[in-house]
């Protein structure tokens, strides 16, 4: 009987073996086609398409991120510390978060050749998938979502004292809900912006008004000091054992949120390039320093000098204090609300980026224009009408700070460090648990008191 030549065994070999190469083929095609859909993920998402900012971007963002609404409060929470103990907790909260953002930036590239984009990516590396995501994405969204609420409601009170203080008549009026609406307005043009990278004029502008106003509270508080001979009271706020221990815990919230920024910056890293030669983390090291060097200088000046010029009877928000000349005034409040447009955006975009990787990938939603538009104007909506509906700034200010910004800025980062690099056990990071344990009370009883005299959409 003779065989047939497709029936041999060299015949069923080489069929066997083209089939093979057929599948690796098919496969590298599939994982290569998967790649390039990954990386044009990549490219869409806010945070990830552009890593060509240079060293000076990292700067104006994380001055943007922190000398916001925060330094206005400083003389406030000293008011309610006392001279000594509140000029100490600004200055340790500042070297403390100076070295726990050294961490996160030393982090960014833990591993060769891999970067953590986004904070809760290190924390999920470090701590495993789900520890490291419900340690860090919770706290990091809180951090975010209440500092964009903060800044609807400083933007609307600072453009509604704008107004008043230039005496516009027909301006005069108006609830200040309006304005926290037009400020929502503006925001939701502003946020279409793409990503981090594309938002870097914005990002400037809002930082060179913080220096700006900054300068404005600490010159006005002098001359304000100078020439006023009033008596002042420099002893703290309240008069009773309960009101000073809760001004206490919600002036330490105060200074916990003006130590923000933090949660966003594994997003501005990711927006630096990085070579074998030159990792990202020296760009973004090089712009921390600069960035913390006008952070200390705005915070000790506009606090010290605030309280020197007014005492216990300084408010939550010394340009409100503030009055005289005017003029100058106003343009100060101005500058307040150009800067926390800002600063809205900075937080905000790590959301938007959240939202779009959660709408595409686990919804199933396709990428696009009519998507980002949607998703982004609902956000600035919501958090919108939540700022109109609790516009208590210093009560927000403790009540936020010691639910998450203590976390996210003291001692999140200080607990992937050690789990990351196994140093001695103890630090000094424990210290800072005390602080995000206590200083939500008194922000909860700053917004009950106020809300007392307070009336919806006021």
């Amino acid at each position: 009987m003779v065989h047939s030549p497709s029936s041999s065994p060299s015949t069923i070999s080489h069929a066997i073996i083209s089939t093979l190469i057929d599948w690796v083929i098919w496969f590298q095609e599939y994982a290569s086609g998967n790649a390039r859909d990954e990386q044009k993920q990549e490219n869409w998402m806010p945070v990830t398409p552009n890593r060509k900012a240079k060293w000076w971007y990292s700067t104006f963002h994380n001055v943007t991120a922190m000398v916001g609404a925060g330094v206005l409060g400083l003389p406030y929470a000293i008011a309610q510390l006392g001279w000594v103990p509140g000029v100490f907790m600004i200055l340790f909260s500042w070297v403390l978060t100076f070295y726990t953002l050294w961490q996160l930036v030393e982090m960014h590239e833990l591993v060769p050749g891999k970067r953590f984009d986004r904070y809760f990516e290190m924390g999920e590396h470090i701590m495993g998938p789900k520890k490291g995501f419900w340690l860090v994405m919770p706290q990091q969204l809180t951090v975010q979502v209440a500092s964009t609420i903060v800044y609807s409601v400083t933007g609307g009170k600072s453009l509604k004292k704008f107004f008043e203080l230039l005496r516009v008549s027909s301006m005069g009026g108006i609830r200040q809900t309006y304005y926290i609406l037009f400020f929502v307005v503006v925001q939701i043009m502003l946020s279409q912006t793409p990503n981090f990278h594309d938002l870097k004029a914005v990002s400037s502008l809002a930082a060179l008004m913080s220096i700006l106003y900054s300068l404005v509270a600490f010159l006005m508080s002098m001359v304000e000091g100078v020439k006023d001979h009033q008596p002042r009271h420099y002893g703290v706020r309240s008069h009773t054992t309960a009101g000073i221990i809760f001004d206490a815990f919600n002036a330490l919230g105060t200074i916990a949120f003006a130590f923000a920024g933090h949660s966003v910056v594994s997003e501005i890293q990711a927006t630096l390039p990085s070579t074998e030669e030159t990792p990202s983390k020296v760009p973004m090291w090089r712009g921390v320093v600069v960035a913390y060097s006008i952070v200390i200088s705005c915070y000790i000046s506009v606090a010290v000098s605030g309280f020197w010029a007014f005492g216990s009877a300084v408010d939550d928000d010394v340009l409100i204090t503030l009055e005289h000349p005017a003029w100058l005034i106003a343009i100060s409040n101005l500058m307040v609300f150009v800067h926390v447009l800002g600063s809205f955006q900075v937080f905000a975009m790590p959301v938007f980026d959240v939202m779009e990787r959660t709408l595409v990938e686990k919804l199933n939603f396709t990428r696009s224009k009519i998507l980002r538009i949607v998703s982004r104007s609902l956000y600035v909506c919501v958090v919108g009408i939540i700022g109109m509906c609790i516009p208590f700034f210093g009560g927000l200010l403790g009540f936020f700070g010691g639910i998450a910004f203590t976390s996210t800025s003291y001692i999140i980062p200080g607990v992937l460090w050690l789990e990351a690099t196994k140093p001695k056990r103890w630090s000094f990071h424990w210290l800072a648990s005390y602080v995000a344990l206590l200083a939500p009370i008194g922000g909860i009883r700053t917004i009950v008191v106020s809300a007392t005299t307070y009336k919806l959409f006021s």
